[in-house]
Parts: structure tokens; C-alpha cells; sequence
């Protein structure tokens, strides 16, 4: 594990493989951990940088909200802190917010966006509230809770009933965050803007992976899919919010085919 400076906090990362820099950016509330199963797929050819984001797994809060622009900004830290010009990123839900606010301000370093179980859209006045009445309910009841609503919310009812072994990884990433660390990124996401706008801007291959079981509904990717020129949506069946998790093969035969070729370009 490595570790660098961003801003008030001291963020860790992970380097893994060799080869073109590609970028595995994980959900809330997890870690670098989620992508385990996914990294022996892609290192035999590509250099990993798996980061625990801002608030997550071995990385600081810092102070206040980790909004998307924090979020941002650490990962252009990152980048610097690894020589990275250009890479391929791949977000994963409150990954693929923050990479929305990182193209609008280091496209330059963008090679191809995965954006996997997210969304574009700014939260709703009612998601917002909800949002913010979870952040102030996790600060007087701890985290236990939450986290099993957030087992039953995230994971499809598939991996709830047939894969107790990945039920019990995903509770203990979870568990690795304080009330305040999850406080203060459901603030951040509350306030994330909208990225709609955004869609259009975007002018590099882009492939989109859903999961039918996931909370988001397709509509959300068809949206992504129409506004961004020449993207492709894939959907993994039986599979939820945490498809990389729940379907690690899958996941990462359609990353290393997106990602192999673009290299035959």
C-alpha cells in the first residue's frame, strides 16, 4: 500500500500489474478491496491503481463534506503522484460521480471512461433529504444499521440468498468506515451536481455496465447511453449495484475486451 497528500487528508492507493495505466475507482461504502477479484484479469496487462477513495477503507476524511470536487482533486493528486498522463477509468457508482466532475476539469488525461451502476443526474429534492437525514441518523445510532439497510439496498436479491461469502465482504468493507466517514460522504453526494449537461461532452470511447438487479434503473443507462456518442451499455444478469462484486468474472471479461481493443485501434 501506498499513500499521498491531498488537500487535509492522506489517501492510499494500491499499485498492481504493469502495463497501460488503467484506473479502478470503487463505490460508497466500500474500498480497494471490492476490485479483488477483478485485478487478476487486467494485470497481466495493465498497470492498476486502485485507490481507497477519500473516506474509505486506509484513506482520511479530512474536513467537511467529501464532495464530488474533493474527489476529484484527489484523484488528479493521485495521478501526478504516479506519472499518469492518460488512462482508462473505471468508476463504480459514487466512482463514476467523481469522474464526471474529473472530466470537466482533466479530460486531457482521460484515454476511455467505464462508468458502471451510476447515475448522471443531481440528487432529487427527496433523495438530497434522505441523504441528509441518513448522515445525521448514522451520528446518533452508529453504523450497524445502516449498513444492513445498505446490504439489502446494494446487493441483488441473488448474491442475498445464494452468496452469504459475499454479503459478509461486503459488510466487512463497510465496516471499516466511522459514522462520521459516512456522514460526511452521503453530505458530499447530496450535493454533487448535475452531469447531464455533461453527457454530450464526453468524446472518448465510454462503455456503460449495469446490473439488472441494480437499485439504479436502466432507464438511468439508456440515458447515458443516448447522450454519450458512441457508448455501449452492457447488462449483467443477476446482479445488483455491486455487479464487479457479485459478478467478477463477467465484469472483467468486459473490461479487459473494452480495454484490449482499444490497444488493436
Amino acid at each position: 500500500m501506498s499513500t499521498f497528500r491531498s488537500g487535509d487528508a492522506q489517501l492510499s492507493y494500491e499499485v498492481v500489474g504493469d502495463g497501460p495505466d488503467v484506473v479502478l475507482l470503487h463505490p460508497f461504502p466500500l474500498n480497494r478491496r471490492f476490485w479483488d477479484s477483478v485485478v487478476g484479469q487486467l494485470s497481466t496487462r495493465y498497470r492498476l491503481i486502485l485507490p481507497d477513495l477519500r473516506a474509505h477503507g486506509d484513506s482520511e476524511l479530512g474536513e467537511g463534506p467529501a464532495t464530488m470536487q474533493k474527489l476529484a482533486d484527489d484523484l488528479a493528486g493521485l495521478c501526478r503522484e504516479e506519472n499518469i498522463r492518460k488512462a482508462f477509468f473505471v468508476g463504480v457508482s459514487i466512482g463514476g460521480y467523481l469522474l464526471f466532475e474529473f472530466w470537466r476539469r482533466h479530460r486531457d488525461q482521460v484515454a476511455a471512461l467505464v462508468l458502471a451502476n451510476t447515475r448522471p443526474g443531481a440528487e432529487t429534492p427527496e433523495g438530497k433529504a434522505n441523504r441528509l437525514q441518513l448522515a445525521d441518523r448514522v451520528l446518533r445510532e452508529e453504523t450497524a444499521s445502516f449498513i444492513e439497510e445498505m446490504l439489502t439496498k446494494l446487493l441483488s436479491q441473488t448474491a442475498r440468498t445464494n452468496r452469504p461469502d459475499i454479503v459478509d465482504a461486503a459488510r466487512k468493507m463497510m465496516q471499516s468506515m466511522s459514522a462520521e466517514d459516512i456522514a460526511e460522504v452521503q453530505r458530499g453526494m447530496a450535493e454533487r451536481p448535475d452531469s447531464v449537461a455533461t453527457l454530450a461532452t464526453i468524446n472518448v470511447p465510454t462503455l456503460l455496465v449495469a446490473g439488472d438487479e441494480d437499485s439504479i434503473p436502466l432507464s438511468e443507462f439508456e440515458l447515458m447511453r443516448q447522450h454519450i456518442s458512441g457508448s455501449r451499455l452492457q447488462v449483467i444478469s443477476h446482479a445488483g449495484h455491486y455487479a464487479a462484486l457479485e459478478k467478477p468474472a463477467e465484469f472483467g471479461a468486459l473490461l479487459r475486451t473494452f480495454f484490449d481493443g482499444l490497444l488493436r485501434r
